[in-house]
């Protein structure tokens, strides 16, 4: 829950940024704030990686260097109170799927939480409006399905890492992720410097991520793929809440009833 709630801080840290400035100076910089502070980190979780488990982190950082590009610049286009959660459930489906074909058994309030967390994602996303239409036809929403795809490989590849490697998959997944974003604005001719206003902006959203990045880490260690998969999934609650009061985004009816599936389906996990 607690890499939830930074992952979602993070995304609307990003969002906002990329709004003001080129989308990778945003991922760029906000993935070298990362890779700084898991090297700082470092010594606190001693592991012991194979070859295997870099290469993980290394598939994983491609991926959600990707991912994160793709979901910022929707956050910065569309709605954010829409773009996150069509965003987390894709996210949250593949690591799910992934569990159960490696033979993670649930138990049925477990199962259950996790259909409802499910749910509450879609609810979220629901919304109108003002001419009557439905929110899934705005700005962003192609982008936040390709960014979901892409962040649900992040999950799913950087949990195949051993226990015993601690954080260096999170390193080798920083360099990933720096180095493709790299190669991808030299290869477009886009600027990755940043503009001097948001770059506080940017090193918090690098730092709130490589923390959720760190506890979602540790939380593979502790338990199943498919509830920490999940209940990371649940980040749009405080990307959403955030939006609302910064930027005076509207939570409709159908969307606090998607919060309070949310948090019954929590409740459902960690029975």
């Amino acid at each position: 829950m607690f890499a939830a709630a930074f992952y979602g801080s993070a995304d609307f840290c990003g969002g906002l940024a990329t709004k003001r400035t080129s989308i990778f100076a945003v991922t760029v910089v906000s993935q070298a704030v990362g890779l700084a502070l898991v090297l700082f980190a470092l010594p606190f979780f001693p592991g012991h990686p194979t070859a295997a488990d870099l290469a993980w982190g290394l598939l994983a950082g491609i991926c959600g260097g990707g991912g994160l590009a793709l979901l910022y610049h929707a956050l910065s286009v569309g709605k954010m109170g829409v773009v996150s959660p069509i965003t987390a459930v894709l996210a949250a489906a593949l690591p799910v799927f992934v569990g159960f074909v490696r033979g993670e058994h649930l138990s049925a309030y477990q199962a259950g939480g996790i259909a409802v967390a499910l749910i509450a994602v879609v609810l979220i996303s629901i919304s109108r409006e003002e001419s009557g239409t439905r929110e899934f036809a705005t700005a962003g929403v192609k982008e936040a399905i390709a960014s979901g795809i892409a962040l649900g490989g992040f999950y799913t590849l950087l949990a195949l890492g051993g226990t015993q490697a601690g954080l260096y998959p999170l390193v080798a997944a920083r360099v990933g992720s720096i180095g493709f974003l790299l190669l991808t604005a030299l290869l477009l001719g886009r600027t990755f410097r940043p503009s001097r206003a948001v770059l506080p902006l940017i090193v918090l959203a690098g730092a709130l991520d490589m923390t959720a990045n760190a506890l979602y880490v540790l939380a593979t260690f502790a338990g199943y793929l498919s509830i920490a998969a999940v209940l990371t999934s649940l980040y749009p609650a405080s990307t959403v809440f955030l939006a609302r009061i910064v930027l005076h985004e509207r939570l409709q009816f159908v969307q606090k009833i998607g919060a309070l599936c949310a948090l019954a389906g929590v409740v459902l996990i960690a029975w």
